[in-house]
């Protein structure tokens, strides 16, 4: 299942749910679900407690609370699915920190290393015409700092068809659209390579061994970056 596909929802519909007020606490749980969802699939109780560090009796209370507020589906040893209503919810609360990361980096001048723990803050300011005045501020940006897809005010994303950067081929020659992963460590790791988003990379050779790859972009700089590191890097081809 994924849910940014299955967000048409209409202005009216839009309008109503939004006056739905939540707690912080829910609004995670919302956003996890929704970005749970887009990465496996399916989501069970036992994975959301683990990305949200919580026991499964808490989490299962709290779903047990947004089942009964009609934002998610829930039965017992089923998959939790995010109703039409609970999916927009999520939609927004994610528009709200990936436009603060936007506007951080573009507008402030922090590193896309740095903007998470902020963006995890703001996005639970209630506030939309805040919100509303960053994305025109910002020129009404498709993806966030890392590439990520930004909601847009009725819930919509624009859809992606990037592939990680180890199914490639020596001699390919692509760029960096998205990444799969925007840890901390991993972005300073990406720091450390000179490497962001917007780069033309070109796959000098590929290791049969174990996947690593020598690429060679920017000013000529080569580097030898492991599998785990090309499985999370997004490209497109160029040719």
């Amino acid at each position: 299942m994924v849910l940014t596909s299955s967000l048409t929802p209409t202005h009216t519909i839009f309008e109503k749910d939004l006056k739905l007020d939540l707690t912080l606490t829910e609004e995670n749980y919302l956003k996890s679900l929704y970005l749970l969802a887009n990465e496996k699939g399916e989501v069970n109780l036992s994975e959301l407690s683990r990305r949200l560090e919580v026991s499964s009796p808490t989490a299962n209370s709290m779903i047990k609370n947004l089942d009964q507020k009609k934002l998610v589906k829930y039965e017992k040893y089923q998959p939790i699915t995010l109703t039409k209503k609970g999916a927009l919810k999520a939609a927004m609360i994610i528009r709200k920190h990936r436009l603060t990361e936007m506007y951080l980096v573009d507008k402030m001048g922090f590193g896309w290393e740095e903007v998470h723990s902020i963006a995890e803050q703001v996005e639970h300011i209630k506030a939309p015409a805040f919100f509303d005045k960053m994305d025109e501020l910002l020129g009404f940006p498709k993806v966030d700092p890392h590439g990520s897809p930004i909601p847009d005010k009725k819930g919509k994303v624009t859809q992606q068809y990037h592939h990680p950067l180890s199914e490639c081929n020596k001699g390919d020659t692509v760029k960096l659209e998205s990444l799969q992963e925007s840890g901390t460590d991993f972005l300073n790791f990406l720091n450390s390579r000179s490497i962001e988003l917007g780069v033309n990379i070109e796959i000098m050779s590929v290791e049969p061994f174990d996947g690593s790859m020598e690429l060679s972009y920017g000013e000529g700089q080569t580097h030898l970056f492991s599998k785990l590191v090309c499985d999370r890097l997004l490209v497109s081809h160029l040719k």
